[in-house]
């Protein structure tokens, strides 16, 4: 392997409204926090040795070392976040749900356009996007290795 290790162990996001997060993913969702320091960031083991936090948007700004009135252009764009489910059932439960805690839905659960999938999109409060997919070529091995087929 070579120094870089082709891994991810953090996605940390900026967030203008931490709170918003918070009840969203803590109360709506029921995800369980590893660690939570208010008024600054939220961090949530997602997968073995991979974290996903969402950081106060000033605070994100200060870290990068922009001004505060320049941070605001380097949030999160131009992604998406994806839950991959089972079945095609599962995707509109899984919407209801997150629509439930706060979400917005982006996009209806249908036919993808690429790659034979079923899915929808969700909005968390502070515009994240989930993608909620039932993907029939996507599967994870034992030792934890991702297949696409």
């Amino acid at each position: 392997m070579n120094a870089l290790g082709q891994q991810a162990h953090f996605i940390t996001l900026s967030t203008p409204d931490l709170e918003a997060a918070r009840d969203f993913y803590v109360v709506g969702l029921g995800w369980e926090p590893l660690l939570d320091v208010p008024g600054e960031i939220i961090f949530f083991q997602i997968a073995p040795g991979t974290v996903l936090g969402f950081f106060d948007a000033l605070k994100f700004g200060q870290d990068l070392g922009h001004e505060p009135a320049t941070q605001g252009a380097h949030g999160a764009s131009g992604m998406t976040l994806a839950h991959n489910v089972g079945t095609r059932g599962e995707v509109a439960g899984v919407v209801r749900t997150m629509q439930a805690a706060g979400g917005r839905v982006v996009t209806s659960p249908r036919e993808g356009a690429f790659g034979g999938i079923f899915h929808a999109h969700v909005a968390d409060p502070n515009g994240v996007i989930w993608e909620v997919a039932h993907n029939p070529g996507w599967s994870i091995d034992d030792d934890g290795g991702v297949n696409l087929s």
